[in-house]
Protein backbone atom coordinates (compact mmCIF):
# COMPACT_ATOMS: atom_id res chain seq x y z
CA UNK A 1 0.00 0.00 0.00
CA UNK A 2 1.40 3.08 -0.86
CA UNK A 3 1.79 5.61 1.92
CA UNK A 4 2.09 8.63 -0.34
CA UNK A 5 -1.16 8.93 -2.25
CA UNK A 6 -4.49 10.43 -1.74
CA UNK A 7 -7.62 10.20 -4.02
CA UNK A 8 -9.98 12.80 -5.57
CA UNK A 9 -12.30 12.99 -8.07
CA UNK A 10 -12.22 14.74 -11.51
CA UNK A 11 -9.23 15.47 -13.76
CA UNK A 12 -5.85 16.87 -12.89
CA UNK A 13 -6.12 20.15 -12.23
CA UNK A 14 -9.57 20.00 -10.31
CA UNK A 15 -10.53 22.03 -7.53
CA UNK A 16 -9.79 18.79 -5.50
CA UNK A 17 -6.68 18.45 -7.24
CA UNK A 18 -5.59 21.74 -5.70
CA UNK A 19 -7.14 20.73 -2.23
CA UNK A 20 -5.40 17.93 -2.11
CA UNK A 21 -2.15 19.76 -2.87
CA UNK A 22 -2.66 22.63 -0.26
CA UNK A 23 -3.77 20.05 2.84
CA UNK A 24 -0.67 17.40 1.96
CA UNK A 25 1.78 18.75 -0.39
CA UNK A 26 3.83 15.62 0.37
CA UNK A 27 1.31 13.17 -0.91
CA UNK A 28 0.99 12.41 -4.74
CA UNK A 29 -2.84 13.23 -5.72
CA UNK A 30 -4.24 10.52 -7.81
CA UNK A 31 -7.17 11.13 -9.86
CA UNK A 32 -10.85 9.19 -10.45
CA UNK A 33 -13.26 9.54 -12.62
CA UNK A 34 -16.03 9.00 -10.76
CA UNK A 35 -16.81 9.27 -6.73
CA UNK A 36 -17.46 5.26 -6.54
CA UNK A 37 -14.07 5.09 -8.16
CA UNK A 38 -12.07 7.27 -5.67
CA UNK A 39 -14.03 5.63 -2.55
CA UNK A 40 -13.10 1.76 -4.19
CA UNK A 41 -9.15 3.73 -4.80
CA UNK A 42 -9.09 4.18 -0.16
CA UNK A 43 -10.85 1.00 0.67
CA UNK A 44 -8.31 -0.81 -1.70
CA UNK A 45 -5.36 0.28 -0.29
CA UNK A 46 -4.11 2.10 -3.51
CA UNK A 47 -4.46 5.57 -1.66
CA UNK A 48 -4.00 5.90 1.89
CA UNK A 49 -6.37 9.05 2.22
CA UNK A 50 -9.24 10.21 -0.39
CA UNK A 51 -10.03 13.75 -0.06
CA UNK A 52 -13.86 14.24 -0.81
CA UNK A 53 -16.38 17.24 -1.77
CA UNK A 54 -19.33 17.44 0.23
CA UNK A 55 -20.66 20.55 -0.42
CA UNK A 56 -21.02 23.86 -1.60
CA UNK A 57 -21.91 27.54 -0.28
CA UNK A 58 -23.73 27.80 -3.19
CA UNK A 59 -24.48 24.70 -5.25
CA UNK A 60 -25.74 22.53 -1.93
CA UNK A 61 -24.60 18.85 -0.72
CA UNK A 62 -22.63 16.79 -3.34
CA UNK A 63 -25.45 14.27 -3.39
CA UNK A 64 -23.31 11.06 -4.64
CA UNK A 65 -21.36 11.60 -2.06
CA UNK A 66 -24.05 11.62 1.28
CA UNK A 67 -25.26 8.36 -0.46
CA UNK A 68 -22.04 6.59 -0.70
CA UNK A 69 -20.89 7.66 2.70
CA UNK A 70 -23.09 5.90 4.83
CA UNK A 71 -21.81 2.21 3.55
CA UNK A 72 -18.45 3.18 2.27
CA UNK A 73 -16.64 1.73 5.25
CA UNK A 74 -14.32 4.60 5.44
CA UNK A 75 -14.00 7.01 8.10
CA UNK A 76 -13.47 10.59 8.12
CA UNK A 77 -10.43 11.88 9.89
CA UNK A 78 -11.13 15.89 8.92
CA UNK A 79 -12.22 18.24 7.01
CA UNK A 80 -11.19 21.43 4.65
CA UNK A 81 -12.88 24.15 3.43
CA UNK A 82 -11.32 25.57 0.01
CA UNK A 83 -12.39 28.78 -1.13
CA UNK A 84 -13.32 28.21 -5.27
CA UNK A 85 -11.79 30.85 -7.64
CA UNK A 86 -12.48 30.47 -10.99
CA UNK A 87 -10.51 31.34 -13.94
CA UNK A 88 -11.11 32.55 -17.75
CA UNK A 89 -8.03 30.55 -20.08
CA UNK A 90 -7.38 29.91 -23.57
CA UNK A 91 -4.65 28.56 -25.54
CA UNK A 92 -1.30 30.75 -25.79
CA UNK A 93 -1.72 33.85 -27.92
CA UNK A 94 -5.48 34.11 -28.06
CA UNK A 95 -7.29 37.12 -27.26
CA UNK A 96 -10.61 38.17 -25.36
CA UNK A 97 -11.85 39.56 -28.49
CA UNK A 98 -11.14 36.17 -30.52
CA UNK A 99 -13.41 34.19 -28.07
CA UNK A 100 -16.90 33.06 -29.14
CA UNK A 101 -17.36 29.92 -26.99
CA UNK A 102 -16.49 28.79 -23.01
CA UNK A 103 -16.56 25.20 -21.80
CA UNK A 104 -16.63 24.04 -18.48
CA UNK A 105 -19.03 21.97 -16.41
CA UNK A 106 -22.64 23.50 -15.99
CA UNK A 107 -22.28 24.93 -12.33
CA UNK A 108 -19.20 26.74 -13.01
CA UNK A 109 -20.61 28.07 -15.98
CA UNK A 110 -23.45 29.25 -13.77
CA UNK A 111 -21.31 30.70 -11.12
CA UNK A 112 -19.78 32.94 -13.63
CA UNK A 113 -22.37 33.86 -15.74
CA UNK A 114 -21.77 37.34 -15.49
CA UNK A 115 -18.26 36.95 -17.00
CA UNK A 116 -19.99 34.99 -19.78
CA UNK A 117 -22.82 37.64 -20.15
CA UNK A 118 -20.46 40.65 -20.58
CA UNK A 119 -17.78 38.77 -23.04
CA UNK A 120 -20.97 37.64 -25.22
CA UNK A 121 -19.42 33.84 -24.90
CA UNK A 122 -21.86 31.03 -26.09
CA UNK A 123 -21.26 28.04 -23.22
CA UNK A 124 -20.72 24.47 -23.88
CA UNK A 125 -21.04 21.91 -20.51
CA UNK A 126 -18.30 19.04 -20.41
CA UNK A 127 -18.45 16.98 -17.13
CA UNK A 128 -15.43 18.60 -15.35
CA UNK A 129 -13.63 22.42 -14.79
CA UNK A 130 -10.36 20.28 -15.27
CA UNK A 131 -11.36 18.57 -18.08
CA UNK A 132 -12.30 21.78 -19.88
CA UNK A 133 -8.84 22.65 -19.64
CA UNK A 134 -7.09 18.97 -20.93
CA UNK A 135 -9.63 18.99 -23.73
CA UNK A 136 -8.85 22.20 -24.99
CA UNK A 137 -5.06 21.89 -24.76
CA UNK A 138 -5.38 18.12 -26.82
CA UNK A 139 -7.22 20.50 -29.41
CA UNK A 140 -6.39 23.83 -29.34
CA UNK A 141 -9.28 26.31 -31.13
CA UNK A 142 -8.28 30.05 -30.66
CA UNK A 143 -12.29 30.98 -30.66
CA UNK A 144 -12.91 28.84 -27.56
CA UNK A 145 -12.22 28.94 -24.03
CA UNK A 146 -12.08 27.06 -20.25
CA UNK A 147 -12.81 27.52 -17.32
CA UNK A 148 -10.80 26.13 -14.73
CA UNK A 149 -9.20 26.56 -11.63
CA UNK A 150 -5.64 28.14 -11.95
CA UNK A 151 -3.96 24.90 -11.49
CA UNK A 152 -5.40 23.36 -14.71
CA UNK A 153 -3.74 26.57 -16.75
CA UNK A 154 -0.14 25.57 -15.43
CA UNK A 155 -0.82 21.88 -16.09
CA UNK A 156 -1.97 21.95 -19.53
CA UNK A 157 -0.08 24.73 -20.60
CA UNK A 158 -3.02 27.58 -21.24
CA UNK A 159 -2.71 31.15 -20.57
CA UNK A 160 -5.22 33.16 -18.56
CA UNK A 161 -7.46 36.33 -20.05
CA UNK A 162 -9.27 36.05 -16.61
CA UNK A 163 -8.80 36.07 -13.01
CA UNK A 164 -10.93 34.84 -10.16
CA UNK A 165 -14.07 35.51 -12.77
CA UNK A 166 -16.75 33.83 -10.08
CA UNK A 167 -20.01 36.14 -9.43
CA UNK A 168 -20.24 35.41 -5.72
CA UNK A 169 -16.10 35.86 -4.15
CA UNK A 170 -17.58 33.91 -0.91
CA UNK A 171 -18.05 30.86 -3.14
CA UNK A 172 -16.40 27.61 -0.94
CA UNK A 173 -16.33 24.01 -0.85
CA UNK A 174 -15.95 21.92 1.87
CA UNK A 175 -14.23 18.51 1.88
CA UNK A 176 -13.90 15.56 3.93
CA UNK A 177 -10.63 13.62 4.06
CA UNK A 178 -11.43 9.97 4.18
CA UNK A 179 -9.49 6.82 5.34
CA UNK A 180 -9.98 2.98 5.35
CA UNK A 181 -8.37 2.44 8.59
CA UNK A 182 -11.32 1.26 10.98
CA UNK A 183 -9.55 3.22 13.97
CA UNK A 184 -7.90 5.94 12.92
CA UNK A 185 -6.22 8.15 15.90
CA UNK A 186 -8.10 10.12 18.08
CA UNK A 187 -7.49 13.88 17.22
CA UNK A 188 -5.77 16.13 19.92
CA UNK A 189 -7.57 17.15 22.89
CA UNK A 190 -6.72 20.54 22.46
CA UNK A 191 -8.85 20.48 18.97
CA UNK A 192 -11.86 21.38 19.02
CA UNK A 193 -14.28 18.69 17.05
CA UNK A 194 -17.00 17.78 14.69
CA UNK A 195 -18.44 13.76 14.99
CA UNK A 196 -20.19 12.72 11.95
CA UNK A 197 -22.58 9.66 11.97
CA UNK A 198 -25.53 7.77 10.52
CA UNK A 199 -29.05 6.79 12.03
CA UNK A 200 -31.90 5.47 11.17
CA UNK A 201 -35.15 6.13 13.23
CA UNK A 202 -37.41 3.19 14.88
CA UNK A 203 -41.24 2.98 12.98
CA UNK A 204 -42.78 4.41 16.22
CA UNK A 205 -44.92 8.06 15.84
CA UNK A 206 -42.49 10.93 16.81
CA UNK A 207 -39.49 8.90 16.53
CA UNK A 208 -37.28 11.59 15.33
CA UNK A 209 -38.67 13.80 17.43
CA UNK A 210 -37.30 11.53 20.60
CA UNK A 211 -34.27 10.52 18.93
CA UNK A 212 -33.25 14.25 18.68
CA UNK A 213 -34.45 15.38 21.79
CA UNK A 214 -31.13 14.26 24.16
CA UNK A 215 -29.42 16.56 21.69
CA UNK A 216 -31.13 19.79 23.12
CA UNK A 217 -31.35 18.59 26.51
CA UNK A 218 -27.80 17.94 26.64
CA UNK A 219 -26.56 21.48 25.24
CA UNK A 220 -25.12 19.96 22.29
CA UNK A 221 -24.56 21.66 19.04
CA UNK A 222 -25.98 19.65 16.00
CA UNK A 223 -24.80 21.57 12.70
CA UNK A 224 -26.26 19.31 9.96
CA UNK A 225 -28.93 16.77 9.66
CA UNK A 226 -29.88 15.46 5.94
CA UNK A 227 -32.29 12.65 5.49
CA UNK A 228 -32.07 9.91 2.85
CA UNK A 229 -34.62 7.54 0.28
CA UNK A 230 -32.81 4.28 0.75
CA UNK A 231 -33.74 1.63 -1.62
CA UNK A 232 -36.16 3.93 -3.84
CA UNK A 233 -38.59 4.38 -0.52
CA UNK A 234 -40.34 7.42 -0.94
CA UNK A 235 -39.48 7.51 3.49
CA UNK A 236 -37.23 9.29 5.28
CA UNK A 237 -36.34 8.06 7.71
CA UNK A 238 -31.99 7.65 7.24
CA UNK A 239 -30.22 10.71 8.59
CA UNK A 240 -26.66 11.57 8.36
CA UNK A 241 -25.63 14.45 11.01
CA UNK A 242 -22.95 16.41 12.37
CA UNK A 243 -22.49 17.90 15.64
CA UNK A 244 -19.71 19.78 17.71
CA UNK A 245 -17.72 17.52 20.49
CA UNK A 246 -16.98 13.86 20.61
CA UNK A 247 -18.61 11.04 21.88
CA UNK A 248 -16.97 10.54 25.08
CA UNK A 249 -18.12 14.46 25.56
CA UNK A 250 -20.50 14.06 28.72
CA UNK A 251 -23.61 15.60 26.96
CA UNK A 252 -23.01 14.13 23.51
CA UNK A 253 -22.95 10.47 25.39
CA UNK A 254 -25.84 10.92 26.61
CA UNK A 255 -27.46 12.38 23.52
CA UNK A 256 -26.08 9.48 21.95
CA UNK A 257 -27.45 6.94 24.19
CA UNK A 258 -31.22 8.76 23.86
CA UNK A 259 -30.84 8.54 19.74
CA UNK A 260 -29.99 4.51 20.04
CA UNK A 261 -32.88 4.03 22.37
CA UNK A 262 -35.01 5.10 19.08
CA UNK A 263 -32.90 4.11 16.62
CA UNK A 264 -32.85 1.31 14.30
CA UNK A 265 -29.04 1.45 13.37
CA UNK A 266 -26.48 4.00 14.52
CA UNK A 267 -23.20 4.61 13.41
CA UNK A 268 -20.13 6.89 13.76
CA UNK A 269 -18.41 7.89 10.83
CA UNK A 270 -15.86 10.43 12.19
CA UNK A 271 -14.81 12.60 14.80
CA UNK A 272 -12.21 14.96 13.57
CA UNK A 273 -10.78 18.43 14.29
CA UNK A 274 -12.49 21.56 12.88
CA UNK A 275 -11.28 23.74 10.23
CA UNK A 276 -10.17 26.90 11.67
CA UNK A 277 -12.17 27.86 8.78
CA UNK A 278 -15.59 27.60 10.77
CA UNK A 279 -14.56 30.55 13.00
CA UNK A 280 -13.10 32.77 10.43
CA UNK A 281 -15.77 32.03 7.69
Amino acid sequence: MSKGRIAFQGELGANSHEACLAAFPDMEPVPNATFEEAFEAIKSGDCRLGMIPVENSIAGRVADVHHLLPNSGLKIIGERFKPIHFQLMANPGVKLEDLQVVQSMPIALAQCRRTVRRLKLKTEAVGDTALAAKLLAEKPDPRRAAISPALAAELYGLEILARDIEDEHHNTTRFLIMTADPNPPAPPFTAPCITSFVFRVRNIPAALYKALGGFATNGVNMTKLESYMENGAFTATFFYAEVDGRPEDRGLARAFEELQFFSERFEILGVYPADPFRERG
